[in-house]
Parts: C-alpha cells; structure tokens; sequence
C-alpha cells in the first residue's frame, strides 16, 4: 500500500508539473495583455503549482488540502480566461492574407472566389490582384504535391495543387494567419497567436513567388504528382472547398502540430478511405514525399531520388516567368505522370470575373 501511495504521488506530481509547465508557457506568450502582466500572472500560478507539488509530500493533510485547493481555483481561472481568446476574421491582416476566398458549388460546376495571384517584383513588393473562377468538376483529374524546403531536408511547406484536364491548377496552401508587422513563431503557432487561413492561389502566385522570388533563404520547391482515382480527387477538392467556406463564417486558430500545413491536408484527406495511415513523417513534414513514395501514392516507376530530381521546379520557372500564361504546362515539363494541355479558352458558360487587374 505504502509503495502505491508512493507511485501515485509521483505519476501526479509529473501530471502537475507537466500542466503548469504548459499554463504557465501558455500564460507568458498570450496574445493579449502586456508583458508585464502576463509575467507577473505567470509566475504567480508558477508559485501556486510550485506549492501543490510540495504539498504532495507534505505529512500534514491540511496544508497540502489548501495547496491542492489553491492550485485549483487557480487551473479553472487559467481555463476560462483561455477560453475567452478566441479566433476572429476582424483584424488588420498582412496583405497577403487580407482576403479571405469562398466558394459556391453548383453539382459540377464550382466557382471559386477570391483567388489570389499577386503580380511579384520581389517577395515584399507586389500588387495585390484577384480574380473568380468557374471550374467543372468533371474535368478534375489530378492533385499534386508540392513540398517547399528552405531550412534543410526535415522541414518542408507542403501544399496542394488540382489540376482540370491539364489545363488549369488552383493551388491551395494551408497557412497561418498573421497581422500586419506580425511575424510567424513556431512556439506562438501551439498559443492562439494565428487564424487558421488557407491560402487560394494561381500557381504563378503561390508557386512563383517561393521559386523566383524568396532568396533569404532559397526556397527549392518539388512538384509530384499524386496517384489515385479522381473520385479520391473530387472528395478531398470538396472538402477542401467545405473547410474553405466553414472559416469564412466561423474562424478556428492555427496550431504548429494539430492545424499546420500537413496536418490538415491529412485530416482533409479522411474523406477517402484509403488515406495513408498517420506517421511521424507527417509531423516532420520535409519527409512527407518519401512516405507516400513508400506507400505507392507517387510514381514509383523511377526510383525516389530520381523522382525528386525531376520534380525540382526552380529553374523551369525562372526559364517561364512569373506572367507565363501557360506557367503551370512549363514547370510541369518533363516530369513522369503529367499531363500537360496548352491553356485553353473558357468554355461556353464558363465564367471569371477579374478584379484588381489580374491576369487570368
């Protein structure tokens, strides 16, 4: 009995520990208050947990009773004040993030609004511009992966591009939400710090300014082509376009390891029954690639090393341009899988508006 007592108050003293070393870290990187406030309440529940682990130890049941009690009052103030930080789409947001896209969905026709294709001089300097689109759903036959490094072979920027018929791309890069003059932290991503915010693009945009303009650092950006049946396509596309639309009306925050940019493709993709299965690969998300290459959701008619050469897209965009009409048929050159159409006219009925001057 003794030894279980004993083994009880340790797995609780760590469990204490383990909660105020988060309350208290939650507390110090808040997004509201002042600094100094946020220090002093941080270490005022340091020192009413501090008491509480004491107390655990402590021969006298009354003191450690008002400990306990104390640390108590103290968790649900926490949890309540947490509670009251809540994700907004009211603030004043960076420019790149300033506009948020919806769509409407018609049987097989969808229209998407809003999507973003920014004319870059450089990665800071640029002309906001967004144009409407009216895309056939029948005509979507294929997703491709697109892995961005710019800080070693374990973190990548992974995002989503579909493609109809070989003709057109709408890419779809889920990413947190900032302020103007804010920054991204990974610590202050896992502390409600960012909305969550998926970014929908032309490719010339989203793909075009990490390949040709983002240099400090270089950012190498890889294109492959996902395999799987383009029913799997069209469910993940709408789901997709449902998550879009939900954070239009109702806001959720990011997280660096629950909402990231890998994260939640995986979760987007549980519309499909054949999903990969959960792995650390997707947490440490320059490995992602090579998991589903493993898992035969890549061409694996070359070997991986190969795959990835060819999927290097950096200097077939420089070679187009960022104003290509045709950007997304050239970087797409000569990789194993694709299929590549010359830009077509918009059919009878197809609509897009252009607003901002946007290129089509």
């Amino acid at each position: 009995m003794r030894a279980t007592q004993v083994l009880g108050r340790i797995l609780l003293g760590i469990a204490i520990a383990i909660v105020s070393a988060w309350c208290v870290l939650a507390i110090l990187r808040a997004p509201v208050g002042t600094p100094l406030v946020r220090e002093e309440l941080a270490a005022l529940f340091g020192l009413i947990a501090l008491a509480a682990w004491i107390g655990l130890f402590a021969r006298r049941w009354r003191w450690r009773r008002h400990a306990f009690g104390a640390f108590a009052v103290a968790l649900v103030a926490f949890v309540i004040g947490w509670s009251q930080i809540r994700p907004s789409n009211d603030r004043s947001w960076r420019a790149e993030e300033a506009v948020l896209p919806w769509a409407e969905i018609d049987g097989d026709r969808v229209t998407v609004h809003n999507i973003r294709n920014f004319s870059y001089r450089t990665e800071t300097d640029f002309t906001p511009a967004y144009y409407d689109k009216t895309f056939d759903l029948q005509k979507l036959d294929s997703v491709d992966l697109v892995a961005v490094y710019w800080m070693g072979p374990d973190i990548a920027h992974i995002l989503l591009s579909f493609g109809f018929a070989g003709e057109d791309y709408l890419a779809v890069s889920i990413e947190a939400r900032k302020e103007q003059g804010e920054g991204y932290s990974t610590l202050d991503g896992f502390f409600r710090h960012y909305e969550l915010f998926y970014v929908v693009a032309d490719e010339r945009d989203v793909l075009g300014v990490r390949a040709l303009y983002r240099n400090d650092p270089t950012e190498d950006v890889y294109l492959y082509r996902l395999q799987g049946p383009p029913e799997n396509a069209r469910r993940v596309f709408l789901e997709y376009l449902r998550q879009i639309n939900s954070l239009r009306d109702r806001p959720e925050f990011y997280n660096t390891l629950r909402t990231n940019c890998t994260t939640t493709i995986w979760m987007n993709a549980h519309v499909n029954a054949e999903r990969v299965p959960f792995s650390w690969k997707v947490l440490v998300s320059g490995h992602v690639p090579a998991y589903l290459y493993e898992a035969g959701r890549l061409d694996t008619s070359l070997s991986f090393e190969e795959l990835k050469r060819r999927g290097h897209v950096n200097q077939r965009a420089r070679e187009a341009g960022p104003a290509a009409p045709d950007f997304s048929q050239r970087i797409r050159e000569g990789l194993p899988g694709m299929r590549v159409a010359g830009m077509r006219r918009n059919s009878p009925g197809e609509s897009e508006s252009r607003r901002d001057g946007s290129r089509p």
